[in-house]
């Protein structure tokens, strides 16, 4: 009984150890690859994609990225406006009873805009 308990005891510190010997030598490769210099020329290190890169003039690319994009929303939301207005402007001409034909393509378009500045200002 003796020589059961000592066989399991034996058994159970042999997982212990080779299951702590495999953690540490897992920790050793990505660490190695942490503590080296950033290559030139080649892709960055994993974890550093989301900095910021300069452009030619020295600006910030995140930054003239977020302007153009202010732009364009500005931009397609006049564009919208624009389109409501026309949009009211026909139904209001039209009548009860009938809709033009343009006033349902009209409608197409608006949508179209409001889902490209809403995936914009998602981004």
């Amino acid at each position: 009984m003796a020589y059961d308990n000592n066989r399991m005891a034996l058994g159970r510190r042999t997982i212990v150890l080779s299951l702590f010997s495999s953690v540490l030598l897992r920790g050793k490769p990505q660490d190695a690859q942490q503590q080296q210099p950033p290559r030139a020329g080649g892709p960055p290190p994993p974890g550093t994609e989301n900095q910021d890169r300069r452009l030619p003039n020295g600006k910030s690319q995140l930054n003239a990225i977020a302007i153009r994009n202010h732009e364009q929303a500005i931009k397609e939301a006049n564009e919208l406006v624009e389109l409501a207005g026309q949009l009211r402007n026909d139904l209001q001409q039209a009548g009860n009873y009938v809709v033009p034909l343009s006033s349902l393509k009209k409608t197409e378009e608006i949508e179209k805009l409001a889902r490209r500045i809403r995936s914009r200002l998602k981004a």
